[in-house]
């Protein structure tokens, strides 16, 4: 009888599959859709195209040291360092079209969902120009309010119809209703598995290393609507919790989780060991993040309705007041010491609610932050001594936090 593989080994042969699978079907001739990353992939499953992420395809090419060509490139046809760097390096790579890091094809249909941010609308549009190939937008629009709005369902609904409509016209072929109701079903099963398994950080020990979760969400941006990713995260699942049953911790080498944080922003791929390493030294498990939540969708199968607003409901959608709700929540859930607010150059979206976020958590709950400046892939904008000045304050606040009683 065969070993069961680890949810690692599956991790890394989803990675390859996906990226090895997207060169094939461009040798073949069949369309390659570049996709923003949490858009309606349901409907690119159920027309079964073969997707790549460019802001997943950039993390990869950052955290293997090759970003900084494609951003110079980029700069160098006029884009602003201000913008995104996944940005950057994707235009940058759009004209290369070779990374040592990894490879993506270049597309034959581009598709933009604009809820995590105003900036992928006028990149996608950009790279329509430059590959004079279609671009389908899904456009949601940003929630003032505090719940998102039967109005606002209503539209982003009958952009996914429209979208629909487009793919039919530019593929030539019908949608197979039933097979969207598959893929939403695959798609939910695969975010419940993702949301059972980082929840494990609620756990004391925390069996879970958010800077594993980092690594592990690469999968549930691009095969949330496969069966193999609801697998893989089932499986993933399924280790945390018989560490968790001999309370076992993060750290192989047994270093004890003295202190457990919220990381709030993107990582710093570039530096994603050093970010890691300095937290491990002072003892320190970051046991859950406000960005990953963002792939917990889900909603009612076969409503399209329900889909629309999972959809127009993530995280950087929704208002101040909502994403502070959001992260008080987690900050009693998963019972944290501290917290550190990457101010992330690239995030505008994330960063202009952190410093209320930061106030209200003090206020409200009596627990310590620090804030770090860096980028997600830009590795000119981070800096290592910082950093690990900032974690030696938190370490501070925490201990002193802890002498007087309080989290």
């Amino acid at each position: 009888m065969a070993e069961e593989r680890s949810s690692k080994e599956m991790l890394n042969d989803i990675q390859k599959r996906h990226y090895a699978s997207a060169m094939k079907a461009k040798e073949e001739g069949k369309p390659v859709v570049w996709s923003t990353s949490i858009a309606p992939q349901e409907l690119l499953e159920a027309m079964d195209l073969t997707v790549v992420y460019p802001e997943n395809h950039a993390a990869a090419v950052g955290a293997r040291k090759d970003a900084p060509r494609f951003i110079e490139h980029a700069e160098s046809q006029g884009y602003s360092d201000d913008i995104c760097s996944y940005a950057r390096v994707n235009i940058g790579y759009a004209d290369i079209l070779y990374s040592e890091a990894q490879n993506i094809p270049a597309p034959d249909i581009l598709f933009c969902c604009g809820n995590i941010c105003c900036t992928v609308i006028k990149w996608y549009e950009n790279l329509a120009e430059k590959f004079h190939v279609p671009l389908v937008m899904v456009d949601c629009p940003f929630n003032a309010a505090y719940e998102v709005s039967p109005v606002n369902v209503k539209y982003v609904e009958t952009q996914l119809l429209d979208a629909i409509a487009r793919l039919e016209a530019i593929t030539g072929k019908k949608l197979d209703w039933d097979r969207l109701r598959e893929i939403m079903k695959i798609s939910n099963e695969t975010a419940m598995w993702w949301k059972k398994a980082t929840d494990m950080g609620m756990k004391k020990p925390s069996p879970l290393s958010g800077f594993d979760m980092f690594n592990y969400m690469a999968a549930i941006v691009c095969v949330r609507g496969k069966k193999e990713g609801a697998d893989m995260f089932h499986r993933w699942y399924d280790e945390l919790a018989a560490k968790a049953e001999k309370g076992l911790g993060p750290f192989k080498d047994g270093t004890e989780e003295k202190y457990r944080i919220l990381w709030d922003g993107i990582a710093c791929w570039p530096y994603l060991a050093p970010t890691y390493k300095v937290l491990k030294k002072n003892g320190i498990n970051m046991v859950t993040s406000t960005y990953p939540e963002s792939w917990t969708l889900l909603y009612e199968l076969n409503d399209l309705a329900g889909m629309a607003k999972a959809y127009d409901s993530i995280y950087t959608q929704r208002n101040v007041n909502y994403a502070t709700d959001r992260l008080l929540k987690r900050a009693k859930d998963f019972q944290i010491d501290g917290a550190i607010f990457h101010s992330n150059r690239s995030c505008k979206g994330m960063d202009f609610k952190q410093i209320e976020m930061q106030r209200q958590l003090k206020e409200k709950m009596g627990i310590p932050s620090v804030m770090f400046d860096g980028d997600q892939t830009d590795p000119s904008v981070f800096s290592e001594a910082q950093y690990e000045t900032r974690v030696q304050a938190l370490v501070e606040l925490m201990e002193e936090n802890k002498r007087k009683g309080g989290n």
